[in-house]
């Protein structure tokens, strides 16, 4: 596995770089849709990239490929790794999903903020509401993220939703994986607007959100 590279930077692209190492070859390297500005003022500079390696399926599987991603560092490249962990984001995807820094992707995933996650390439509201309630208080325990930056906004809980709880349970679920089942569909009912005001109504969206 390749983890970083470093050499003259001798093309930049509008999804990849060319770096070309001291030894001749050179490698086509994708980078995120918010790295091309910055790297295409410093072409004939010696940059390194932090790399993620995979292989790309093409043809229905016919076509395996190679491919190296870069990164300006290893925080960018670990925020990647978890934001691709959605279903939904490819790797292809997500690179040009990211039009913006990822520590301002992470503010709002971590603040919940549906609206401006829908403004990035390739984001619609129901990918928006999957990425928010898979990684929103994962990437707010991000060391890297300013602190600052996260205004924490728990998912509120009421009566209904400890009903709906207390019923996961008598059905098997344990405790833990009710409440995060209930947290689930109350965060994608506030997404898109809906209500959930009964312990049935949040029963049946948390285990269709399953």
């Amino acid at each position: 596995m390749i983890c970083a590279i470093e050499g003259e930077l001798v093309f930049a692209g509008e999804s990849s770089v060319v770096v070309c190492p001291a030894g001749g070859l050179s490698y086509e390297v994708l980078i995120p849709a918010y790295a091309v500005g910055v790297l295409a003022g410093r072409v004939g500079e010696q940059i390194r990239l932090e790399t993620k390696s995979y292989i790309e399926s093409q043809a229905q599987g016919a076509v395996l490929t190679p491919r190296l991603v870069g990164f300006l560092s290893a925080d960018e490249r670990a925020f990647f790794e978890l934001f691709t962990t959605v279903k939904g984001l490819g790797t292809r995807k997500a690179l040009r999903a990211l039009a913006q820094p990822p520590g301002e992707v992470a503010s709002a995933i971590a603040n919940r903020d549906h609206r401006a996650l829908q403004q990035l390439p390739e984001i619609g509201k129901r990918l928006a509401e999957t990425i928010i309630v898979d990684l929103a208080d994962k990437v707010a325990r991000l060391t890297w993220v300013p602190a600052a930056a996260i205004e924490r906004k728990p998912i509120p809980k009421n009566a209904a939703a400890s009903e709906a709880v207390a019923a996961l349970v008598a059905l098997g679920q344990s405790r833990g994986d009710a409440e995060r089942l209930v947290d689930r569909a109350l965060a994608l009912a506030a997404g898109s607007g809906r209500a959930l005001d009964t312990p049935d109504a949040i029963i049946t969206a948390a285990l269709q959100a399953q």
